[in-house]
């Protein structure tokens, strides 16, 4: 049994790839669908079955496209009501992929439907458990998530059910299991998974707090759901997109793929339905932009950002990007459900800018000048990481809006009253700054380097939770 990982760090997800004497299995796949079929040939192997352990929330699944493209059957786990072909398979039913097996083990608590699936090899010996988001390293999916779908469950109810799942379905079996999580740090599916993405579940045990010996059924609940964010509200779209199929990434990649004129572009972003998304760094947003537009790069948690800042899953999308990165960013919208990208600027931002029309710049200060600022003037300091960060340090005096937040808390940010923003590094508060470049906003600069350069100023900070903390 080959069990490989295919990690997609920008998402936080693990998808999985298993095959035996000619035969092969994916489990979660991502929307683009021509990686698993390339492995799967390169292997002289046949996909036999594509295994989804929930309707996810965070992307659009693979699973129709690959389906299609490989000839192969979507599995999901007991309770499941997909609105398209797939086996609904029964608690303990097992599943033959050449040599090995593949057992079903229900574990409702992240979801009602949520499913493991038990590795075992030509041995029959149990070599590993693919838990999507029921059981992470060092963590256990949220069970909030499914309610906004559902109406009648709770998150109280979901968290009980998780916590009789752990109880007596997975702690129960071997502890040399190695645990294979659908995600990592950085996914909203939890609120403190481990950077580490595989692990045996006697480590789990002994390190993940919810696995805790002697832990009655009410602490549990207590501990799975204190501390959790308001879930993007783009998960609720994913979870239907999966449930009742979606377009095809081929269509949505040659939709996207449309070179437009200067002059085209330029009449499609005065349209009101239409967005202007470029994906730029930030170095390279900040010293010119297409007017209108906002900036979220790609070098980073790219489809998380567009899906908490970005309303509208329906949004008419058109791109400036970085020559050679165009169908890489309509993939990667289509990840999270954003599917109506129609066209690109052709030539990219410098086409732009060399044929002489107006651009936008950001203006960015290093942290020394921020410090002579900071000293010499009253000027508000504005943060835009996450309340957590904020609450462990931060500049005195300081006003946190977190970037998630900024399209439900544009009044704080003054208008006629200079200010200055910051993140950790630069990536956020570009994104912020292009945000409210967008709905009309001038008097503010951003910090290079952000809290990473202005800490190692003299600029005061503390770990003080101010109260203009925006919760």
């Amino acid at each position: 049994m080959i069990i490989n990982q295919i990690y997609t760090g920008c998402l936080a997800h693990a998808a999985y790839y298993i095959e035996s004497n000619g035969e092969a299995a994916i489990f979660d796949p991502l929307r683009e669908v021509a990686p698993y079929l390339e492995k799967a040939k390169h292997d002289n192997a046949k996909i036999k079955y594509i295994f989804e352990t929930h309707f996810h929330a965070d992307f659009v699944s693979g699973h129709i496209d690959l389906a299609k493209k490989a000839n192969a059957l979507i599995v999901y786990g007991p309770t499941a009501k997909p609105n398209f072909g797939a086996i609904v398979a029964l608690d303990n039913q097992v599943f033959n992929v050449g040599g090995c097996k593949i057992k079903v083990i229900h574990t409702p608590g992240h979801t009602l439907e949520s499913t493991c699936y038990l590795l075992i090899d030509e041995n029959n010996q149990e070599k590993g458990l693919i838990t999507g988001d029921t059981l992470f390293i060092g963590d256990v999916g949220r069970p909030d998530l499914a309610q906004h779908v559902i109406a009648d469950l709770t998150e109280e109810i979901l968290a009980g059910h998780l916590y009789d799942s752990l109880r007596n379905k997975i702690m129960p079996l071997s502890d040399d299991l190695v645990i294979y999580p659908n995600h990592g740090a950085g996914s909203a599916c939890g609120k403190m998974m481990s950077k580490e993405t595989v692990d045996t579940l006697r480590n789990q045990k002994k390190f993940n707090y919810a696995l805790r010996p002697n832990m009655s059924k009410q602490e549990f609940i207590k501990e799975v759901l204190t501390g959790l964010t308001t879930p993007p509200a783009y998960f609720p779209k994913n979870v239907l997109l999966n449930i009742n199929g979606y377009e095809s990434i081929d269509e949505i990649i040659k939709r996207g793929m449309q070179p437009l004129t200067i002059s085209a572009f330029e009449l499609l972003s005065k349209q009101d339905d239409v967005l202007v998304l470029d994906t730029r760094n930030a170095n390279d947003y900040s010293e010119g932009s297409v007017p209108l537009s906002i900036n979220i790069g790609l070098d980073s948690n790219f489809a998380m950002w567009v899906g908490d800042l970005i309303s509208d899953i329906n949004q008419k999308i058109i791109i400036v990007t970085d020559k050679g990165r165009e169908e890489e960013t309509i993939i990667r919208l289509a990840r999270v459900g954003y599917d109506k990208t129609i066209g690109f600027l052709d030539g990219g931002f410098n086409i732009w800018k060399n044929s002489g029309h107006e651009f936008d710049v950001i203006n960015r200060i290093t942290s020394q000048e921020f410090e002579q600022v900071y000293k010499t003037k009253d000027t508000l300091v504005i943060d835009v990481r996450k309340a957590s960060e904020f609450e462990s340090s931060h500049v005195i005096g300081a006003l946190n809006i977190p970037l998630a937040k900024i399209n439900n808390h544009l009044a704080e940010f003054p208008k006629e009253k200079p200010f200055i923003l910051h993140c950790a590094g630069g990536y956020r508060s570009m994104v912020a700054a292009s945000i409210l470049k967008q709905r009309g906003w001038n008097n503010f600069v951003d910090v290079l380097g952000g809290f990473g350069e202005i800490s190692k100023t003299s600029v005061p900070q503390t770990n003080y939770i101010a109260p203009l903390t925006l919760l």
